[in-house]
């Protein structure tokens, strides 16, 4: 039997945003609820945010469903990692500091969460004399 396209006026609408969904998706390496993947960061439902504030640098992180000890922290002054896991998900985020900072005197809270990690900033190097 023939189609009649005046059975479902919208089937070409529907057809087109999902060419346009699959295409969009295609191009990413984005895939949302898939564990341990280390590139793609926390997901779309997971916010970081990095604040200098001239006598910190801050970085807050949402990590919706993860409980505390499941939470790794690591940082070499330029960058910090974040790894997480939880039920559902790991989480592995690795977030450019906007300066160095001294990781020795981090201090690191998690409260509802949110981990939020306070830096101090690096001294300035000292100078070398040259004999």
């Amino acid at each position: 039997m023939p189609r009649d396209d005046r059975d479902e006026p919208f089937d070409d609408l529907f057809r087109e945003i999902e060419r346009m969904m699959n295409e969009m998706m295609s191009g990413s390496d984005l895939n949302v609820g898939s564990p341990g993947n280390v590139d793609n960061g926390f997901g779309a439902d997971t916010h970081v945010d990095i604040q200098d504030t001239g006598d910190d640098v801050r970085v807050i992180a949402d990590l919706p469903g993860v409980e505390k000890e499941n939470i790794e922290l690591e940082c070499d002054g330029k960058t910090l990692t974040i790894s997480a896991r939880s039920d559902h998900r790991e989480y592995d985020e690795r977030v450019s500091l906007p300066r160095r900072v001294n990781e020795h005197t981090a201090s690191a809270t998690y409260n509802n969460g949110v981990l939020e990690v306070v830096f101090e900033p690096a001294e300035r190097s000292s100078d070398i004399s040259l004999e």
